[in-house]
């Protein structure tokens, strides 16, 4: 799963998968890390709803790792709602529950229209544009910094830290310096508190400690770029590059909001996550799963199961791609507004965009878990800067 050759053509990998084992794969995360991975989308819906026999916490799994396992730093334990279970999954559960809730949508769609205008005016004079780097990254983490009231100074400090993290260069110095950064941005909150989340989480009731406090944040900023990056990328590929919708979305007859709800089915952004560790070996659909080894959810297989995928997916937002049950996501309300805004924002200013090369031309970045696009060239009418 972490090859080359699985991100350019996942699905075909799904399908064989499915040929050869049913319900549940083996799989390697990286070299020498098996785990097993679901691509059975009611097999996926039960094991998302039963914590109790999978349950979120990697700590007993983790030490049979070595330090420099590159899927070490998005799977190892941290106090926070994703990597916990039980009571401490709850109470953490609880305070990002709130703390999001309260994300008044109406202002973030104002803050989205304030990131994605002068981005979009730094490329449009030229005519062409790489719509990943220059667009859907800054703006996903420029909209994060905007909910959680981190300055520029601390989020550049920040986004230098989470690349070294996930990106495995340097996870070790990356995590020193993340949390060195954030650190700041808790205290920056207790000086000035402000109507965002990090406020909301110092002054929830739960009263959670420094290090508690650093680490949501962590999972937040995790959540809040790479899956909302690939949203909308994958989403802009789609109304480009596929006839049916690139006629009928620009033409007015179908929204952003169904090719939205099209890629979450068929290629969302964090196409194989959601994992859990059974304490003991589990039966399940006559496989057996061994005890604290990674059963991963392909969301993207589950979506495509034949046993359940319907022909027509226009309304239908029956997938898995937000998870379900205890774990399920808490942001896509906020996911949505922030991709959806951000579509329209540029396709209101660039309606003639178009793919600068054919789309067997694109890379996509291996990596056991995302599905994303190192890249996504478009060109159009060069238009003055407004």
């Amino acid at each position: 799963m972490y090859s080359p050759e699985f991100a350019a053509d996942p699905h075909r990998a799904y399908r064989e998968m499915r040929r050869r084992y049913g319900a549940m794969a083996p799989v390697e995360l990286a070299p020498g890390v098996p785990a097993t991975l679901v691509i059975d989308y009611r097999s996926a819906v039960r094991i998302l709803n039963d914590p109790e026999h999978f349950p979120a916490d990697p700590r007993t799994w983790q030490q049979t790792v070595p330090a420099d396992c590159p899927v070490l730093p998005i799977l190892e334990w941290r106090p926070n709602a994703l990597r916990s279970a039980g009571a401490e999954h709850a109470r953490y559960r609880q305070v990002i529950g709130d703390s999001i809730g309260a994300v008044d949508l109406h202002t973030l769609h104002t803050t989205v229209e304030e990131i994605a205008v002068p981005l979009i005016d730094g490329f449009r004079a030229s005519g062409a544009a790489d719509l990943v780097r220059q667009y859907a990254f800054p703006l996903a983490f420029d909209a994060v910094n905007a909910m959680l009231g981190c300055p520029p100074e601390i989020g550049r400090q920040v986004a230098t830290a989470t690349a070294a993290v996930f990106e495995g260069s340097d996870a070790e110095e990356g995590n020193r310096l993340l949390s060195e950064a954030l650190g700041e941005l808790v205290a920056l909150k207790r000086a000035e508190p402000g109507d965002d989340i990090t406020t909301r989480l110092l002054a929830h009731p739960t009263r959670l400690d420094e290090s508690e406090l650093i680490h949501q944040l962590v999972i937040l900023y995790g959540a809040g770029i790479e899956p909302q990056q690939n949203l909308i990328v994958n989403t802009l590929l789609l109304m480009l590059a596929d006839a049916r919708f690139a006629g009928n979305v620009l033409g007015g007859s179908l929204s952003t909001r169904d090719a939205l709800d099209e890629v979450l089915f068929t290629d969302p952004p964090m196409a194989n996550f959601c994992v859990t560790y059974p304490r003991q070996p589990i039966l399940l659909d006559e496989s057996w799963l061994p005890a604290n080894e990674p059963v991963v959810i392909s969301m993207a297989a589950c979506n495509n199961d034949p046993a359940v995928s319907a022909g027509d997916l226009t309304g239908n937002r029956s997938h898995l791609a937000w998870s379900a049950g205890p774990h399920a996501c808490p942001a896509r309300s906020a996911a949505y507004l922030i991709a959806q805004d951000a579509i329209d924002q540029l396709l209101d200013v660039l309606p003639d965009v178009e793919l600068a090369v054919p789309v067997e031309e694109l890379v996509w970045r291996p990596g056991p878990f995302h599905r994303a696009l190192t890249a996504l060239p478009v060109v159009f009418p060069a238009l003055p800067t407004a």
